[in-house]
């Protein structure tokens, strides 16, 4: 998040509780920080981001919303992130309710995108 753009808001609408009701199984916010994001000044809403990108990552087995294939996810990057995160961000992918693209279905999903916009996929 660089000064003087206005700090975008972590919802990734996974949204669903932890067993303890207190935090997001989505974008992992808090439920204080969910309910105050909207009056968070910059600053308030960049040290969310700091915590949440400071959260050690989660690596799940899961299967393809589109294809069904298996795959693992929070894994897999050059840096040690998800594979995904080294693709660039085109944002819903899916219907709400649906969860992570495999590789090829989230490339593919990407290339349609931009094809979209008329550009051509940068990867």
């Amino acid at each position: 998040m660089s000064e003087g753009k206005l700090t975008p808001s972590p919802c990734i609408k996974q949204c669903r509780l932890d067993e303890a009701g207190q935090t997001c199984l989505g974008c992992h916010r808090t439920l204080d920080e969910i309910a105050g994001w909207s009056g968070f000044d910059e600053a308030e809403k960049r040290a969310v981001w700091a915590r949440l990108l400071a959260l050690p990552r989660q690596v799940e087995t899961k299967s393809c919303h589109r294809c069904g294939a298996g795959f693992r996810c929070g894994e897999g990057g050059q840096d040690g992130g998800c594979w995904c995160g080294e693709l660039p961000p085109v944002l819903p992918l899916m219907p709400a309710g649906g969860d992570c693209l495999c590789p090829p279905c989230l490339r593919e999903t990407l290339r349609q995108a931009y094809a979209a916009r008329g550009l051509p996929a940068p990867f």
